[in-house]
């Protein structure tokens, strides 16, 4: 019952929000869409704790360095948007060029001021990133963008690109890894959710130096072996580490459902 309550809600929310924002959106300037989407977030959060019955932790915000920086997460779950996004005033994300296909959406996220990249990836994908990313470390904004690029089950990870490394390097900015247990209440994009206490946890910032491969090497054991650690301690169980998959071998084993995640 809980989990279609949430989902219910999910819906009735984001329509309604989505809706805001599009008219918000005709304004001048940015803030007036800023303003709702982060009312649409704490109405996500506040639905997630009081219907869903998953309640936030955030653990290590003094880890977070001051001024501009770069937002690393582990993703696993359609919730980890909202818990990233509720945590500041004023962030701008990655994401793929799916989001534009959603009515309305197009004009919220070049509003937002997102950086939306073409999922193929490929050298434009590239370019494109740099030149967004530019404008928002221009801004002195901080920049969320999810390495893995997909949804990965709990126990599993994808491949970590190598834009977070680009964009570190190119900016001087350092990287702050985030790690969370939040797919073991809310899996991926499941209908079903389970009550509990997600944990989301900012971890020691890392600077990229001339090496791709050791900086790459180094965010990817930081998030998921605090991952790791984070879902053994919500299960009371062991800590096994996660194996690395791919979107294809790990497709046939999502849970069935489709939520359409705007950040």
């Amino acid at each position: 019952m809980r989990s279609l309550c949430f989902n219910l809600a999910f819906w009735a929310i984001s329509i309604f929000y989505t809706l805001w924002a599009a008219a918000a959106a005709l304004r001048p300037g940015s803030d007036a869409v800023r303003r709702v989407i982060k009312r649409y977030v704490g109405a996500m959060i506040w639905a997630m704790r009081v219907i869903a019955g998953i309640k936030l932790e955030v653990r290590g915000r003094e880890r977070l360095p001051e001024g501009g920086f770069i937002l690393a997460p582990k993703h696993a779950s359609y919730g980890d948007g909202f818990c990233a996004y509720a945590q500041f005033d004023d962030l701008a994300f990655v994401t793929g060029d799916h989001l534009e296909r959603f009515p309305l959406f197009k004009t919220v996220l070049k509003k937002l001021g997102a950086i939306v990249v073409d999922n193929c990836g490929g050298p434009e994908a590239r370019k494109a990133l740099t030149h967004s990313a530019a404008q928002a470390h221009a801004a002195g904004r901080r920049i969320l963008i999810y390495p893995e690029g997909g949804l990965a089950p709990v126990g599993e990870h994808f491949r970590y690109r190598t834009g977070v490394y680009y964009m570190a390097r190119d900016f001087a900015m350092p990287v702050a890894p985030v790690a969370s247990n939040l797919a073991l209440f809310w899996p991926q994009e499941a209908w079903t959710k389970t009550p509990g206490t997600a944990v989301l946890e900012f971890l020691d910032p890392i600077l990229a130096g001339p090496d791709k491969d050791a900086f790459m090497e180094r965010l990817e054991a930081a998030v998921e072996t605090r991952t790791a650690e984070l879902v053994a301690e919500a299960r009371g169980g062991p800590v096994v580490p996660s194996a690395l998959s791919t979107p294809d071998e790990a497709r046939p084993r999502k849970a069935r459902g489709s939520e359409p995640n705007p950040l």
